[in-house]
């Protein structure tokens, strides 16, 4: 078990949900979206921590919208955190943008990836903030060990695995539940990200996705029994500027939540 700003991950604890948009367009979404998805967890009772990226820095294509802006898309964040007192996860992509996003966020995300840079992942750990890092395509769940290793070498054991969905051929990912069981092992938090893994990655320009599947891929993790549930959740997906067919539109998020909870406890409660 780890503990963020007093929400226990892990340990047989109810699940934690992280989502957001997959990465920060404008101060109008960040806080439409943080506002409605706070107001639902808290309903349900369900620990929420907020997510987007400040900036995507692994676009299928060079014209892909990779941000706002640093500096500005950093303090829509901070904004975020204060204004509604949520816990941030946002990703890193290199040594120099760690310092720089964790005086904001709370959880630093790795790329899957960037998910076997060794130097990278040591220089994660360094901050002292939780890491989560997000099991590569590429990588089986045994491998994640290393990756496991090279944060613990820096003495901080603050770190979350995430399964997204292993590459099946050049346009396909499949979700292996055994990964969430095998990664389970090593001793951290286990988060099932329901959104990356309905991706159809890098077809023409830009990445497809089949969200008909979030529902039971997020379901059937959690049966599974997952310390955390990752959506990235847009007011208007066909819109979005990242990840426009594989988010989950906010209005059916509430619905979703409510199923997960009851198989929550009814795995929680054996």
């Amino acid at each position: 078990m780890i503990e963020v700003n007093g929400i226990k991950i892990g340990g047989n604890n109810p699940f934690i949900l992280i989502a957001g948009p997959c990465v920060v367009e404008s101060k109008e979404i960040a806080f439409q979206t943080a506002e409605a998805i706070k107001k639902i967890t808290t309903k349900l009772q369900i620990p929420y921590i907020y997510k987007s990226s400040y900036k995507k820095a692994n676009r299928t294509s060079l014209n892909s919208f990779t941000g706002v802006g640093d500096e500005e898309a950093l303090q829509i964040l901070k904004n975020v955190s204060e204004r509604f007192n949520l816990s941030i996860l946002t990703d890193v992509h290199t040594g120099e943008e760690i310092n720089l996003a964790a005086e904001v966020a709370d959880i630093l995300q790795i790329p899957a990836f960037l998910s076997r840079q060794t130097e990278f992942l040591v220089e994660a750990g360094k901050s002292g903030k939780a890491i989560n890092i997000k099991k590569g395509q590429f990588l089986s769940p045994g491998e994640m060990k290393h990756a496991v290793a090279k944060v613990e070498s820096t003495g901080n054991k603050n770190i979350l695995l995430t399964e997204r969905g292993t590459t099946f051929g050049y346009h396909n990912l499949v979700v292996d539940m055994r990964s969430l069981v095998i990664m389970k092992e090593f001793g951290y938090p286990i988060v099932m990200d329901a959104t990356h893994s309905v991706q159809l990655p890098g077809k023409d320009n830009k990445s497809g996705g089949q969200p008909v599947y979030i529902k039971p891929l997020a379901r059937a993790a959690t049966a599974v029994g997952i310390d955390a549930l990752f959506l990235e959740v847009h007011p208007n997906p066909p819109k979005a500027l990242s990840d426009a067919a594989s988010q989950l539109p906010l209005d059916k998020l509430e619905d979703l939540l409510i199923e997960i909870k009851k198989i929550d406890d009814l795995v929680k409660g054996f």
